[in-house]
């Protein structure tokens, strides 16, 4: 045999042997997939759990908690669910000084302690035109005379956000509510995306034009609002210099509401807006049960307030 034939015998032979390794890997790495496939993974805060979502409508209305609470009663650990939540203070606390920990650790931790958080989905528009659609959740109603809400946005250590840029560029921008129905869609316009591409048409929602500002809002959506800038407030952690946040109050200038989600007395019903929350990490809510618990009047618990301060005396 020829040294060439040789080395191509030991070139075919070596070849055959690194194709057998390749087979026996990617058989032990199906085998892996099949068997965390089957793993129960309930506890599992991913995307994929094998449950299908319920697309019936979750919310209810029960009785509150304690229904028969009393003045002064505090936790009622007699009964459930008070009982349980008394026994687990046995585990104790555990205490952080946030002023020790890095950004990074301090982010998901209040994200999964402030729950549920609302999510805005901001619609705005750049000085030059471009068109941008994003989800927040740091969000909420300020006031209601006059009539606000506000939006924080994180500074990343890349680039500034482009929703903050266009608002307060061009002063204006919507928010729409986020419902079960179009999550999905929503979660889409999270992307970091460069500026230039467009979220309206990734997500394949549909623009509906305003009326009192130019960036359109979501036709999908069955809240909208129209706002304009009302204060911008840059915030700076103690001792430093460096913006790491802004905070911006909207003033909604204009609502939009579907008839098929008010209530008789012009209100909206959360069985049907069906808007979905944001949780920690990658974990959003649906409105389960609710309860109505009335503000108690000072003239309705006065005299037990004062009767009780005059036997303690």
């Amino acid at each position: 045999m020829s040294d060439l034939h040789k080395c191509l015998r030991l070139l075919t032979l070596a070849t055959h042997s690194v194709a057998r390794r390749r087979t026996s890997c990617f058989k032990d790495t199906i085998s892996r997939i099949r068997l965390f496939s089957s793993m129960d993974r309930s506890n599992e805060p991913s995307g994929n759990t094998g449950r299908p979502f319920n697309s019936a409508a979750s919310f209810r209305v029960t009785d509150p908690p304690n229904p028969n609470w009393q003045l002064r009663q505090g936790l009622p650990d007699h009964v459930e669910p008070g009982k349980s939540w008394k026994a687990e203070e046995e585990k104790g606390w555990k205490t952080w000084n946030l002023s020790d920990i890095s950004p990074r650790e301090v982010y998901p931790l209040l994200t999964s302690c402030v729950v549920p958080r609302p999510i805005a989905l901001v619609s705005s528009i750049s000085s030059d035109g471009v068109p941008n659609l994003a989800p927040f959740s740091y969000f909420s109603m300020v006031a209601h005379n006059p009539p606000l809400l506000s939006i924080s946005f994180s500074q990343s250590p890349r680039k500034s956000k482009d929703t903050k840029e266009n608002i307060l560029a061009t002063k204006q921008f919507t928010v729409s509510i986020i419902s079960e129905p179009i999550i999905e869609a929503a979660n889409i316009t999270s992307v970091d995306a460069p500026a230039d591409v467009d979220e309206w048409d990734i997500s394949g929602l549909t623009r509906t034009s305003s009326i009192d500002v130019q960036p359109p809002w979501v036709k999908e959506s069955a809240i909208g609002f129209e706002c304009e800038l009302f204060y911008s407030y840059e915030i700076c952690p103690p001792n430093s210099d460096e913006v790491t946040n802004t905070l911006v109050l909207g003033l909604i200038k204009r609502a939009h509401v579907r008839e098929s989600v008010l209530t008789a007395s012009g209100t909206v019903d959360p069985a049907k807006l069906r808007a979905v929350s944001r949780l920690g990490g990658d974990m959003y809510a649906r409105i389960g049960e609710g309860f109505e618990l009335s503000r108690p009047p000072w003239k309705v618990i006065r005299n037990q307030v004062t009767s009780h301060a005059s036997e303690s005396e």
